[in-house]
């Protein structure tokens, strides 16, 4: 379910550097009143720990966490900036291997103030992505995670346990952080047309990029253009609106459009993302602090049952 009410368009800001991100939860009565709510809520906890460790971006999120239908949903504001902006918060935000390379390429494809996406001149950005980047944002609360507990693993007493609910929560989180493609979102022309930051990573083979619903599984998330890290999702699917999450196949990862029951995948090429768009990682390479971190934080299968987008003008 898509509710659009409208889009703010932010300005550059200037904010402090050096400390880690800091998630503040906040629970509604249906998580509190829950028998279980307890270990919830440290589970909860877990998912968060995780991306406190990981970015060291000085910025503060606010999540309310919830319980409903479905297994997983989110829903999150929208803004709007200036593709020349964005590409400049970017340049100045470079601190890994991985942002060089993507960067590289956005070079190749031209730095002026057309993306070279979709050519518009704005880029839709969700707010927690936006503050990691240095923009100025006019809200308290960056989104809500709705959690279906009745399916998880911890969950409340009558769960039939088959889906773990870290990673159900480490997917929802990603996506209130800014993993996500305007693909699909039934956005109102023009934007449409204007590229969320995860979609300039969007490709097909021979360096094309993508920006159209797929047809089949050879869209592909890259930094470079050529190497394919993993498969974006596609029509065929059950949940074909999530064009920003990984197609599901044989490697199982938190991202996945659908899970199988009883897997446990590991956080990965998520990290790799949120790194390219925008967040800085707090150790050197993913390979090292931040995979042993995930390898410990098992994740289950997740199966997107439905996702609702809330985007309104601040």
């Amino acid at each position: 379910m898509f509710n659009l009410v409208g889009v703010a368009f932010l300005l550059l800001g200037v904010g402090p550097a050096g400390a880690n991100m800091i998630i503040v939860p906040t629970y509604d009565t249906t998580i509190n009143n829950d028998p279980n709510a307890t270990i919830i809520k440290s589970t909860i906890q877990t998912a968060i720990n995780f991306y406190e460790f990981t970015f060291a971006d000085n910025i503060t999120v606010n999540i309310t966490f919830q319980e409903g239908g479905g297994l997983g949903g989110s829903s999150f504001n929208l803004f709007t900036v200036s593709y020349a902006a964005f590409h400049a918060a970017l340049m100045a935000d470079a601190t890994s291997a991985d942002d060089a390379t993507a960067l590289a390429r956005l070079a190749a494809d031209g730095s002026g103030a057309t993306n070279p996406v979709t050519g518009s001149s704005v880029v839709v950005i969700k707010a927690p992505n936006a503050k990691a980047l240095g923009f100025n944002v006019p809200q308290a609360s960056d989104g809500t995670i709705t959690l279906n507990t009745s399916l998880t693993t911890p969950g409340s007493s009558s769960s039939s346990s088959q889906y773990s609910l870290l990673a159900v929560a480490e997917h929802e989180i990603d996506e209130i952080l800014g993993l996500g493609s305007t693909l699909g979102l039934a956005l109102a022309a023009p934007l449409n047309n204007d590229p969320s930051p995860e979609d300039f990573f969007r490709f097909t083979a021979g360096n094309v990029r993508s920006f159209s619903l797929p047809s089949n599984n050879n869209v592909f998330f890259s930094l470079d253009g050529a190497t394919n890290l993993v498969g974006f999702n596609n029509p065929g699917c059950d949940h074909c609106s999530d064009y920003g999450d990984w197609a599901t196949s044989t490697t199982k990862r938190v991202q996945d459009a659908i899970s199988t029951p009883g897997v446990f995948p590991a956080m990965g090429v998520e990290v790799v993302a949120l790194d390219v768009i925008g967040y800085d990682l707090a150790v050197p390479e993913p390979s090292t602090g931040v995979m042993v971190l995930g390898g410990l934080l098992l994740a289950s299968g997740l199966k997107k049952a439905y996702k609702s987008f809330v985007e309104f003008l601040s």
